[in-house]
């Protein structure tokens, strides 16, 4: 998958200043290669395109959510609480001068990209879900992701970092669902819910 190109048709087709897009890339590009990133990265945003791309046609601003996807998670300090907050703005920051995305929806599909719960735009949902899709791979799959989140919060000892995601982990099970569009729910629920058991399980 090239994302680089995908990236700049999206920007182009929006009407951004052609010499200002390939700058733009390679300041986004950067902060998802960073050596801190082991999960949130540029793999990341090709798994999510790729669930984009099958599922476009169920959406109702797919340039919105496609561009939210790339700027999601331009900003990710495993030390931060406001990561999404700051990545919206970031992203809002890049808009400043572009009129055709609405600058509104994609700042609240990415600030929704923090707590996962149902929104009334049946986009952020469709966001959402291709973001927590992780947690329905296989369970070999599965292990990779959640070894590479311990690795992004390395900077904490297992006695702290345990609990919290063990926190997290249950937060999800404790929803009445974990997705939040019906597809997604028929075909990963009982997937996921499964996957963040036996992660659990391994944090006792």
């Amino acid at each position: 998958m090239n994302l680089s190109q995908i990236y700049s048709e999206l920007l182009l087709k929006n009407g951004f200043n052609p010499t200002n897009v390939k700058t733009l890339w390679l300041d986004l590009a950067k902060a998802y290669s960073s050596k801190s990133r082991h999960y949130h990265n540029l793999t990341h945003l090709e798994e999510m395109i790729e669930l984009f791309e099958k599922y476009k046609n169920k959406l109702q601003n797919p340039d919105q959510v496609l561009f939210s996807i790339f700027y999601h998670d331009s900003i990710y300090k495993a030390t931060r609480k406001d990561n999404e907050l700051k990545s919206a703005e970031l992203a809002l920051k890049v808009l400043s001068s572009n009129e055709l995305l609405d600058k509104q929806l994609i700042f609240d599909m990415i600030c929704a990209t923090q707590l996962h719960q149902h929104n009334a735009i049946e986009d952020i949902n469709w966001l959402i879900d291709f973001d927590l899709k992780i947690l329905a791979k296989d369970w070999e799959a599965y292990q990779i992701y959640y070894n590479q989140i311990r690795k992004e919060y390395r900077i904490y000892p297992d006695f702290l970092y345990n609990p919290g995601r063990k926190k997290a982990l249950e937060h999800f099970l404790e929803n009445e669902f974990i997705f939040q569009t019906e597809e997604f729910r028929l075909l990963f629920e009982e997937k996921a819910r499964a996957n963040i058991k036996r992660e659990i399980i391994s944090l006792t």
